[in-house]
């Protein structure tokens, strides 16, 4: 009776192990961002993605473990010709994600492989169709035009490049002199026109600052004379109005008795310097009837003015 109990309790843990063994090979826990591929009797059953998942044990069995997060991938250095036949060594880095598990697993035996062997035939492909200088200064298009050509390949794979980067370009040795000595003939042309030009900027200033001196110095010069010409303007008016009151004031001085006697004086007085002025310059000799005495000339003088004023006022 205990062997009975015994073999039945061995067959029952046998049992629970092989239950245990059965749930544990049938349950697959998919991590995130990866994809199995199952096969059952060696063929393509279905493609199990991120959490859990369920197989038939002994049956199905994972065949292939793929990622799909962007992966990147060193291109190694190779050797292209250029347009115009100049052989450089170029290296890059491709970036690319799997999108389709099934292809790229049943579409080509190594993926990872073939997109970087495309990738290089791709980058040499292209570099035949530019010359030197545009696969320095046009690095970026160049780099698009591998990514299109690429994808275009690539996708009976399941696989998708997302971009790539070329890291070097290296010309060979007697290239890469030549291009220095282009480079520092470029830099001395800039250097003497920015030479040139600062020598241009500066007799442009030197002659806008002559220019600008000259121009203040002219309207200077101009208001300068218009203030002298307004004051002298002002002194012939300050002159001309003295003179015309001078005179005002004499011709109403000279209305009056007293005024005529002064008159009468100052006409005596000036016809005795006329008379002694004769004298002096010329030989002959004018004296009045009854002597040379200077108060006969007066009394003469006077004698005269009062005759012309008597006819003047009609006595």
């Amino acid at each position: 009776m205990d062997q009975i109990l015994s073999m039945v309790l061995s067959v029952q843990f046998v049992a629970l192990v092989f239950v245990i063994v059965l749930l544990r090979s049938s349950i697959k826990f998919v991590p995130q961002n990866r994809a199995w591929l199952i096969e059952r009797f060696g063929k393509y059953n279905a493609t199990k993605e991120a959490g859990l998942n369920f197989i038939v044990p002994f049956i199905d069995k994972v065949a292939a473990d793929r990622s799909l997060k962007e992966q990147a991938v060193d291109v190694p250095s190779q050797s292209a010709i250029t347009k115009d036949n100049i052989t450089l060594s170029v290296d890059g880095v491709l970036y690319f994600r799997v999108l389709d598990p099934y292809k790229a697993t049943y579409g080509v035996d190594n993926y990872v492989f073939a997109v970087t062997q495309l990738a290089q035939t791709t980058m040499r492909s292209e570099l035949g169709k530019m010359e030197l200088d545009k696969t320095f200064e046009e690095r970026n298009q160049l780099n698009t035009n591998i990514v299109s050509s690429i994808n275009e390949a690539a996708e009976p794979w399941g696989i998708q490049v997302m971009r790539y980067e070329i890291k070097d370009i290296v010309p060979p040795q007697s290239v890469m002199q030549s291009m220095e000595a282009q480079m520092k003939a470029e830099r001395v042309k800039r250097a003497q026109i920015l030479e040139s030009e600062g020598d241009r900027q500066s007799a442009i200033n030197v002659a806008e600052g002559e220019k600008q001196a000259r121009v203040l110095a002219a309207e200077a010069e101009k208001a300068e004379q218009v203030l002298k010409a307004e004051g002298e303007a002002q002194a012939i008016v300050a002159v001309a109005q003295a003179q015309a009151d001078a005179l005002r004031m004499v011709g109403e001085s000279a209305n009056t008795p007293d005024g005529q006697s002064a008159v009468q004086l100052e006409l005596a007085t000036k016809a005795i310097e006329a008379k002694h002025a004769i004298a002096k310059e010329s030989s002959v000799v004018l004296l009045p009837d009854n002597g040379t005495d200077a108060s006969s000339m007066v009394a003469s003088a006077t004698t005269i003015i009062q005759s012309l004023n008597k006819q003047k006022t009609g006595v």
